[in-house]
């Protein structure tokens, strides 16, 4: 049996709080988290800026982050907000994976590095919206030294030590049987494992089956498609789902997949309630850069309360570009101008404005959610990118991405991109 327990003190009143006991009990049809006594369904999505207050007005009740060391967001602050809120945090420690240059056979390196980590520990232990730690993220993404789950095992003996009222997790990029056995073997300490999968969400049942995976879990990264797994042009680069696609592929992971898992999942964490640049700064994001929610913050919304928001986000029916999809290969000539057309449509009959840009093709050869800059657009390559349709004059010679927004007057929006590739002289 794991025991998780919230107690400490508010930040706004300084009143005491009683510890909450926080379990996972078996029962005759699996595991089942417990909270203060009652079920407690974890209704979840990463957050690594604070959201909060709206996250929990759509019905989400508990958050994961990806370090206690964010340069934009104060944890303490995070936490504050969070209980304010009635919401909990999965809370990360920020352990270097091996991408990283970080050598698990150091061990002036790896001591020094828990030492970090026990004074994160002793920092927020007490929060009363602390949930669960989890120890570090993606750790087995393109790595080769099984030490660092020596490591992982070295925080987890420490988290117990100093705090035993919330449980201990890693999270990991694949259900695989070499990498449980080896979890198992070097990690005894951990009180779970977290799966972070994406397309493969639709195999998970059968993946954990496969290897034979019979304790509880937790989902701590499910969501749009991977741009790994996504079907790619004739010269190489991802084509990328609309907003209303991924939202489709949002309800279907929920209704096909999680929750048929219960009994042995625990809980999951949707990405991203945010925004992010990863290949483009829309594959992932719930929500634009310039804040507009998408339709997959509506589904998410449904999940959570069982009914859809009373104003919904605008839904893309198609984008095309000289005619041709984002899968049709699209070439153009520089120089020459090509019509662009985004169709979309509102539930709610709200006026939609547009917005058009192109950005060269993202270069990044990142993994694992690692830091990727942010992609300048053209100026003066689209005609009028206020408009439904438009023009695009084809610029020099090379790899782009044209991207379309739709916006209601609710704080909504829709999305959708086209690769294409501009040639010297007619190569369509």
């Amino acid at each position: 049996m794991i025991y998780f327990v919230m107690a400490g003190c508010s930040s706004e009143t300084d009143e005491a709080l009683s510890p909450i006991k926080v379990e996972i009990v078996q029962t005759e049809s699996g595991y089942q988290l417990m909270r203060g006594g009652e079920p407690y369904t974890i209704k979840g999505a990463g957050m690594p800026i604070d959201d909060i207050r709206s996250f929990a007005a759509h019905g989400g009740n508990s958050i994961r982050n990806w370090t206690t060391d964010s340069e934009y967001q104060n944890t303490q602050d995070l936490l504050d907000s969070a209980h304010a809120n009635g919401v909990t945090v999965a809370l990360c420690l920020p352990m270097k994976p091996e991408r990283w240059g970080f050598d698990y056979d150091d061990a002036g390196a790896v001591a020094a590095q828990l030492d970090e980590f026990r004074d994160e520990v002793i920092k927020y232990r007490d929060h009363p919206a602390l949930l669960v730690w989890i120890i570090g993220n993606e750790l087995n993404h393109s790595y080769t030294n099984p030490a660092v789950y020596d490591a992982v095992n070295d925080a987890a003996r420490m988290i117990h030590a100093l705090d035993p009222y919330h449980p201990t997790t890693t999270t990991v990029s694949e259900v695989d049987e070499d990498l449980a056995t080896e979890i198992r073997m070097r990690a005894p300490e951990l009180d779970i494992v977290s799966f972070q999968v994406y397309g493969k969400l639709f195999g998970l049942r059968e993946a954990t089956k496969e290897i034979g995976f019979e304790e509880p879990f937790l989902v701590t990264e499910w969501g749009a498609l991977g741009y790994w797994e996504m079907e790619k042009t004739s010269w190489g680069v991802p084509t990328e789902m609309t907003s209303s696609e991924k939202a489709d592929v949002f309800l279907r992971g929920h209704k096909e997949v999680l929750a048929s898992l219960e009994g042995q999942l625990i809980g999951s964490y949707a990405f991203l309630w945010g925004q992010k640049q990863e290949r483009t700064p829309t594959w992932f994001g719930m929500f634009t850069e310039t804040g507009e929610e998408t339709e997959s913050v509506d589904v998410m919304h449904y999940i959570w309360n069982g009914a859809w928001p009373a104003n919904r986000s605008p839904r893309v029916n198609s984008i095309s570009l000289d005619g041709k999809s984002a899968k049709q290969n699209v070439t153009l000539t520089a120089g020459e101008s090509y019509e662009a057309t985004f169709d979309v449509f509102d539930h709610d009959n709200d006026p939609l404005s547009y917005r058009w840009e192109v950005k060269p093709e993202s270069d990044a050869n990142q993994v694992g959610g690692d830091f990727e800059k942010s992609i300048s657009s053209l100026e003066g390559v689209v005609s009028d990118p206020t408009a439904a349709t438009t023009a695009l004059i084809a610029p020099r010679p090379g790899q782009y991405r044209l991207f379309a927004y739709a916006y209601d007057d609710h704080g909504h929006a829709a999305h959708a991109n086209i690769p294409f590739l501009v040639s010297v002289g007619n190569e369509k």
